[in-house]
């Protein structure tokens, strides 16, 4: 799955073509999150598809870490917390995004 098959375009008040903004939910801690230690090798990309088995699915431990837009290396020694409610985190992401 390529990274930028879901951006959607809209039509704007005047007629143009733009972009839709993408928006992410919150993701609250949940006592079934994992809690690990990176490496100073680790991608958002690769612990996604470590954990999810998925790839795209990185803005989901991003979005649980405060980790910035456009930044997919992580330092190493950081503590991250990886949400397993996978599911109702992507159901919430379709439901702001539809």
């Amino acid at each position: 799955m390529k990274r930028y098959n879901n951006i959607k375009i809209q039509n704007r008040y005047d007629g143009k073509r733009v972009y839709r903004t993408t928006l992410y939910p919150s993701i609250v801690p949940s006592s079934t999150d994992l809690q690990i230690v990176s490496n100073e090798s680790d991608f958002l990309d690769t612990l996604a598809y470590k954990y999810y088995g998925d790839p795209t699915l990185f803005w989901i431990i991003a979005t649980a870490n405060n980790i910035g837009k456009g930044r997919m290396s992580i330092d190493g020694g950081l503590n991250l917390r990886i949400p397993t409610d996978v599911n109702s985190i992507i159901n919430r992401f379709n439901n702001l995004n539809s």
